[in-house]
């Protein structure tokens, strides 16, 4: 294990995480909200403690295998999860604890939008600036951009990327070179990034929450600068700007650059995946509103559509924006939602989740089995569109969702051990592990008035569901140290 290597590479990447400490600085300066202190002196803290650990060991560039990427990467998520907490620690109002201020940060940087604050259009310009702009920067995976970005690393790019980019088939690259790859998705990225805030300010929100909004729903991320998230708009022309962007965000951003490159949308049309999500989506809809329409929930049928249209999008995606409080809703639909943000958005998408390509392939490989019980001779491949897929991959995703099921079991547990009634465990559990954000019981609104002890293990969760698991589980195998 190259270990010189990896610190050299981490310091290098909290140097340059240090510089996003710059633009919140920045909007206190415009707004003079007096917030600006806590980000120069996280900036001056974080740049120093890069450098000095970059410096000593800045001829260390062996080369770096599999198993050394994995280790960086979930140390790079660890670590400024830890430092982008710095300039929340540093705020005299709110005066967070450490628990609250790490777990807003990782919340934060692994898009899952709970949070444990309230009364936050209250909060400086700075603070509400910076807490978007994490999720922004975690939405896509700021690993590609540091490849992209930073060559001087000396890393092998492809190690880091697929121990970053979710979903289950990994190798495939939309341009020859890795940093090629990092540089369109963000292009792409930022690209839609600034369409959604044109489409924000053009519907009547401000620049300030145009630009706040479109780094989270781009990211589907879920934070936002009200209490009441996208309801404090009240605008159902924002609301559909909203479910067009997160829709977007949560399809394979290597489809999106396939229909750029060509020129032709065909890649969209073909795609199974994408087929399955709309129609998953659409079904969630037309549930949503059935049952909300039966029950009179809201006076008319255009604000019943535009309510069940949002909060099944919002919800399913894992972005989390409220424009309703969809726990109060009758019937089954908080935990048909709930469970909805399980499947999530496409794999190399923002969205969170098992994603839907893995969901489709348990599906195809059940019905598989049954035909096998009725045909016990006959041979059946599963086709992912009209490629047939190896046993492996399919192998692949059926441990992946045992283990997520594992994992899943065993943190809800942990928190009803800590004194967490059953409805909010699980809910708690599915929006930090799907990166979802609300839950039901008594973190429907915020997490603020759980334990420590309860953060703590959540945030763990967070980590283990934007790194997909396995990039974390690896580490505590005996064979990944033996190696």
């Amino acid at each position: 294990m190259q270990f010189r290597t990896i610190i050299r590479i981490l310091g290098l990447l909290v140097a340059l995480f240090s510089v996003t400490m710059i633009p919140p600085a920045l909007v206190s300066l415009i707004y003079k909200d007096g917030g600006g202190v806590p980000f120069v002196l996280a900036f001056i803290f974080s740049v120093i403690i890069g450098l000095f650990t970059w410096y000593p060991n800045r001829n260390e560039k062996a080369d770096l295998k599999a198993r050394e990427g994995f280790l960086i990467v979930v140390l790079f998520w660890l670590v400024l999860g830890a430092f982008g907490s710095l300039p929340l620690i540093f705020l005299e109002e709110p005066n967070l604890s450490l628990a609250d201020a790490v777990f807003e940060s990782f919340s934060g940087l692994t898009t899952t939008g709970a949070t444990v604050l309230t009364g936050i259009e209250f909060l400086p310009k700075s603070v509400l600036f910076y807490r978007q702009q994490l999720q922004w920067f975690g939405g896509m995976g700021i690993i590609v951009l540091a490849v992209a970005v930073l060559p001087m690393l000396g890393v092998g790019g492809m190690q880091l990327y697929r121990a970053e980019t979710p979903g289950p088939v990994k190798d495939s690259k939309m341009t020859p070179r890795i940093a090629d790859t990092a540089k369109h998705l963000w292009y792409i990225y930022v690209s839609l990034t600034c369409a959604c805030t044109l489409a924000y300010w053009s519907a009547g929100m401000e620049w300030f929450d145009a630009i706040c909004h479109a780094f989270s729903t781009i990211a589907i991320g879920g934070f936002s600068t009200y209490d009441a998230s996208m309801g404090h708009f009240n605008s159902p022309l924002i609301n559909i700007i909203c479910v067009i962007f997160l829709l977007i965000a949560a399809v394979n951003f290597s489809l999106h650059y396939a229909v750029v490159a060509n020129r032709s949308l065909k890649s969209y049309v073909r795609d199974p995946e994408l087929k399955v999500f709309l129609f998953i989506q659409a079904a969630l809809v037309l549930i949503c509103f059935t049952v909300l329409s039966s029950q009179n929930v809201f006076e008319t049928g255009d604000e019943t559509l535009n309510q069940a249209l949002f909060q099944a999008v919002s919800i399913s995606t894992t972005a989390g924006f409220a424009t309703d409080n969809f726990s109060a809703w009758p019937i089954f639909l908080p935990m048909l939602l709930i469970f909805s943000s399980f499947i999530g958005g496409c794999a190399g998408s923002t969205g969170g989740g098992l994603k839907v390509v893995r969901v489709f392939l348990l599906y195809l490989q059940g019905i598989r089995e049954l035909n096998r019980l009725v045909h016990p001779r006959a041979i059946y491949s599963i086709k992912l569109g009209r490629k047939a897929l190896p046993d492996k991959v399919v192998e692949a995703v059926w441990g992946f969702f045992s283990a997520y099921a594992l994992v899943f079991v065993i943190i809800m547990l942990m928190l009803m051990g800590t004194g967490m009634d059953n409805i909010t465990a699980f809910s708690a559990t599915a929006a930090c592990l799907n990166n979802l954000g609300p839950g039901l019981g008594d973190v429907a609104s915020h997490f603020g008035d759980i334990t420590d002890t309860a953060k703590w293990i959540l945030t763990i969760a967070m980590v283990f569901g934007r790194l997909e698991i396995f990039t974390l589980l690896v580490l505590f195998t005996p064979t990944f140290w033996r190696g």
